[in-house]
């Protein structure tokens, strides 16, 4: 097998990569479309007429090209009962300061995963602001929506008049953060890069229902365990890509090391070829790169889906994903982005979907 040297990321030194031939690296017939997919993972695959059972299944049909497929994994973690919250209490974040958070009435949310985290734990009510983008039906309630970039200031989030800021980014959070701080409103990051069940204690224990957050804790690793173990029965790994419509500063993008995405990938039994390449976070991918990384699979969010305008706003990005095996052979797989981007409670059971889908793969 050649291989050349092609700059693989916009900006970065040449990178020796191998060729990937697209044939004999199909999948079989059989497994070629998203029907055939809901059968080999043993799931229904649900039209217009069956819409309210979606959540019954981790492979859904619908307006999608063949080969296509929405993965959801249907057993997201819960608790019928998070018991009382007991505040204050004292946080560190990761900025490396502690917090006393006495007040949840009024949160401000600065990302989905903390609005799951709160809707998980029976406390909805208190997100009172949440970004513009959010994809949760909580956050798109909210009292307040605002814009949440590199660019936010102190200003505009102190005039929401909320109790607490809890950001999931050291890198975009903590000069924010430290500016609410010293305007005396109390706010902690707690970053989505790190593995999902520590997340979850320490969100759950700054909100003062740390009990609650150990048993949520425990039931997203036994996800983990389960997809880590149906990884373990398959021999070949797959070459998988995750893109990202915005990721690049507002501009698409690869997601590589750091992105929760990555670790998911990884533990259900796929090669992250962002991981491979080097890409820390997100990061541009030169059309020679993308044919070069030869993706066997595509996974992305409904969000970026719909943000790339679908297959042909895809392609009208990455116009050499059409040379790539993912795209030759469909194999796409859409997910919710709280299963897939935010590395919260939900990701236990996408990474469960995730390495059932790998599972089913059959290269010829």
């Amino acid at each position: 097998m050649g291989g050349r040297d092609v700059p693989l990321l916009k900006g970065m030194p040449m990178i020796w990569l191998p060729r990937f031939p697209t044939g004999g690296t199909r999948m079989k017939a059989a497994l070629s479309s998203a029907a055939a997919l809901s059968l080999a993972l043993g799931l229904s695959a649900c039209g217009d007429a069956a819409r309210s059972d979606a959540d019954k299944s981790e492979a859904v049909s619908t307006s999608l090209p063949k080969g296509w497929s929405r993965l959801a994994g249907q057993d997201v973690a819960r608790l019928e009962n998070p018991g009382v919250q007991r505040l204050p209490v004292a946080a560190r974040g990761d900025d490396g300061v502690t917090v006393e958070i006495r007040d949840t009435s009024r949160t401000i949310a600065g990302g989905d995963d903390i609005i799951e985290m709160f809707d998980a734990l029976g406390r909805s009510s208190d997100i009172f602001a949440a970004p513009k983008e959010s994809a949760t039906e909580t956050g798109r309630g909210a009292r307040h929506r605002y814009l949440l970039n590199r660019a936010t200031g102190a200003e505009g989030v102190l005039s929401l008049k909320g109790t607490v800021f809890f950001g999931n980014s050291s890198q975009r959070h903590s000069r924010l953060s430290a500016q609410l701080r010293a305007a005396g409103t109390p706010a902690i990051v707690i970053d989505s890069g790190q593995p999902a069940p520590a997340r979850i204690r320490r969100i759950a224990a700054a909100i003062g229902l740390a009990d609650a957050g150990e048993q949520l804790a425990r039931k997203v690793e036994a996800q983990y365990a389960q997809a880590a173990a149906i990884a373990k029965t398959v021999s070949r790994k797959p070459r998988v890509i995750q893109l990202s419509a915005t990721g690049a500063g507002g501009h698409p993008a690869v997601l590589g090391v750091g992105a929760p995405s990555s670790r998911l990938i990884a533990i259900a039994g796929g090669t992250d070829i962002g991981t491979e390449i080097g890409v820390k976070g997100a990061s541009p991918l030169s059309p020679e790169g993308m044919v070069q990384a030869g993706p066997e699979v595509i996974v992305m969010t409904e969000t970026d889906l719909k943000t790339f305008g679908g297959e042909e706003g895809l392609l009208k990005s990455y116009p050499t994903l059409a040379q790539t095996p993912a795209i030759i052979d469909g194999r796409v797989f859409i997910m919710p982005d709280l299963q897939l981007k935010t590395g919260g409670i939900a990701s236990g059971a996408g990474v469960v979907a995730l390495a059932r889908a790998f599972a089913a793969l059959d290269f010829e």
